[in-house]
């Protein structure tokens, strides 16, 4: 009889031991996926900020060049400064 009982213990703590493994594993694969999606946003958002940051030193080479232009024609155009 406390053969059979040891038997029955033993057999409900595997089945419990195995839920607590599945619940692991279900979080492991639920953190991989996150890590995935997470990564793939900051890959497209340092694309983004690239973009952005050749368009800026577009704008500013663009605007350097107006103003050198502006500058040039001193009797006809003033850059003036504001503070």
């Amino acid at each position: 009889m406390q053969k059979d009982h040891l038997e029955i213990l033993l057999e409900d703590i595997r089945s419990k031991f195995d839920l607590v493994l599945e619940g692991h594993e279900s979080l492991r694969a639920e953190i991989r996926d996150t890590r995935s999606e997470l990564n793939e946003k900051i890959e497209h958002n340092s694309f983004l900020i690239n973009v952005l940051n050749e368009k800026i030193d577009s704008v500013a080479a663009d605007l350097a060049a107006h103003r050198t232009d502006t500058e040039a024609h001193h009797g006809v155009y003033r850059v003036k400064e504001s503070i």
